[in-house]
């Protein structure tokens, strides 16, 4: 007799309807969409505590939070924007949706590894939030260096500790899921070098967090004992080294960057042909660069420690590699702009926020090889320039291709339209309030503003107040992004099964798709970006998977 896996009986046992969006679903599309709706919750509270910061910073004195409410507030806003809502989002979010649809399977290879992995996240951040109204939260800021995390408050710290690493095992359990997903369930005839390119930000970023997650988690380990126990690994009283925490830190905080980037560039590559009608440009010189990335991102940490004391051979070195990881990510600039070149371009709300990353992400780039030059980099450190550099890579980077994917991939979600006049809207409104408010912190930072304080010098005032009125222009925009998400689920236009008539396979579907994402066999698709091709040579059987066509790379 044959037993039927769990898996199978899904749709009969399971919550129907919006209830299956609360429940311990198996659905890779539900799984992703409760990612995609968590991630925004906690973009709404960093958003609001990002509020605050800037609120204060628009005068020069602390008069409305104290100094010690500042730095548990500005703790709280790194902490939720980067493990709470983009890192869960680009890579927990849209992978699970898409990953599965890409290589042709019904799910993911571990469906009850894949839930558990997102129900550690709101208990995570319901646990780093409360600490604030319970304990007094951390105000270490978001690196946590000792030896301010073990005299700050105790208990917040290690409240801060256990969110992040519940965070980190979640990140840790959806990357060895997606490398599982992406390797080894691909379609037969499927292969790697075929795939969506976001396949490969996946796969690479994946790469990155099962190799250097699991050092922060014995790090912020080591930390907690310091705290608790009153050990010394970190502790300089006791005999411990803060510069080795530097070093165990950044070997996952700098590959966090790209954590939250590559998926990034693996979005927008799926999106800038669609929205061009043209092939995406120079394929496999992409998949290097990834790879590329993902190689050089693993050996440039300490670019983040040119005044701790480093010694001359090593800042050479990490200037070096730091430099050369330009290469791979200028390839995948000028292979962004070739694929727009001569393109049929719609410029509707997701090619909008797409072209605006490429900007934003080429000045956060060029001051990123600012940064890598010691003598620059001495001159700057821990001023308003590297919060400005941060935020143009990791907002004005990943956030805008977020709001592009929800642009996009919204009517496959809902199959309904999101209404194009108020996304403008909230573009214009985000591009504005975006470059207003971190644009003049360059500034601010080459004049010798520090960053991380409540209080500074009256000069600096006036671009103060204009950063704080791009922040409050940041938060305006969110209200045209709420009303038209939740208006058009319920009365936007009806979408159709391909509304942008792509070739990825997701939308060889019906928007929504079935649980089991296409009746009968996955479409077999070996050229996923074959725009601009003659409609009659290309002919996909999408009921039967037999692939009809493969027709050469344009």
């Amino acid at each position: 007799m044959t037993v039927a896996s769990p898996e199978s009986f899904q749709g009969s046992l399971q919550p129907q309807g919006w209830l299956r969006y609360f429940s311990f679903s198996l659905d890779h599309k539900v799984i992703g969409l409760q990612y995609l709706v968590t991630g925004f919750i906690f973009y709404l509270i960093g958003g609001a505590l990002a509020g605050v910061i800037r609120t204060e910073l628009a005068s020069p004195i602390s008069d409305f939070i104290s100094r010690d409410t500042y730095n548990e507030v500005l703790t709280l806003h790194g902490t939720v924007m980067i493990f709470l809502w983009i890192v869960p989002v680009v890579n927990g979010g849209f992978g699970n949706y898409l990953i599965p649809f890409y290589v042709g399977a019904r799910d993911m290879a571990f469906p009850r590894l894949n839930a558990v992995a997102f129900w550690m996240i709101p208990p995570a951040g319901i646990l780093l939030i409360s600490s604030y109204f319970i304990s007094g939260a951390a105000q270490s800021g978001w690196t946590a260096y000792p030896p301010l995390s073990i005299t700050t408050p105790a208990a917040g710290q290690v409240v801060w500790i256990l969110s992040v690493l519940l965070l980190g095992g979640s990140s840790i359990f959806g990357a060895i899921n997606f490398i599982a997903t992406v390797l080894k369930l691909r379609q037969p005839g499927l292969k790697l070098m075929q795939l969506p390119m976001y396949c490969w930000a996946m796969l690479g970023t994946s790469i990155l967090v099962v190799l250097s997650t699991p050092v922060l988690a014995g790090t912020l380990i080591l930390l907690s004992f310091d705290i608790v126990a009153h050990t010394g690994f970190f502790n300089p009283a006791l005999g411990g080294n803060v510069v080795v925490y530097q070093h165990l830190f950044w070997f996952y905080s700098h590959p966090a960057v790209y954590i939250m980037v590559l998926p990034a560039f693996g979005l927008v590559s799926e999106i800038l042909p669609i929205h061009a009608r043209k092939p995406l440009f120079g394929y496999t010189t992409m998949v290097y660069s990834i790879l590329g990335i993902v190689f050089l991102g693993l050996i440039v940490w300490a670019h983040h420690m040119f005044t701790s004391g480093t010694p001359p051979w090593m800042r050479l070195f990490f200037t070096i590699a730091t430099s050369f990881i330009a290469v791979p990510t200028g390839i995948k600039f000028f292979n962004w702009l070739a694929t727009l070149w001569g393109g049929k371009i719609a410029l509707n709300s997701a090619m909008l926020f797409s072209c605006a990353f490429i900007f934003h992400f080429v000045f956060g780039g060029i001051t990123g090889v600012a940064l890598a030059q010691v003598p620059f980099d001495i001159h700057v450190h821990d001023t308003y320039f590297v919060v400005g550099h941060f935020h143009y890579i990791v907002y004005g980077g990943t956030v805008f291709v977020i709001f592009a994917a929800i642009y996009h991939w919204y009517p496959k979600f809902t199959g309904r339209m999101l209404n194009e006049d108020l996304g403008r809207l909230h573009f214009l409104l985000t591009f504005i309030g975006f470059n207003l408010c971190f644009l003049p912190q360059h500034w601010l930072g080459l004049n010798g503003m520090p960053r991380r304080v409540a209080e500074y010098d009256p000069a600096f005032t006036t671009l103060n107040q204009a950063s704080s009125v791009g922040a409050l222009l940041m938060a305006v925009s969110t209200l045209p992004l709420l009303y038209n998400v939740i208006w058009s689920a319920f009365r936007g236009p009806v979408a159709g099964d391909n509304p942008w008539r792509a070739l990825t396979p997701e939308w060889l579907t019906s928007s929504p798709p079935p649980v089991e994402n296409w009746v009968g066999a996955a479409p077999l698709v070996h050229e996923p970006y074959a725009y601009g091709i003659p409609a009659d040579q290309i002919d996909l059987d999408v009921t039967s998977g037999k692939d009809l066509w493969s027709g050469g790379r344009g």
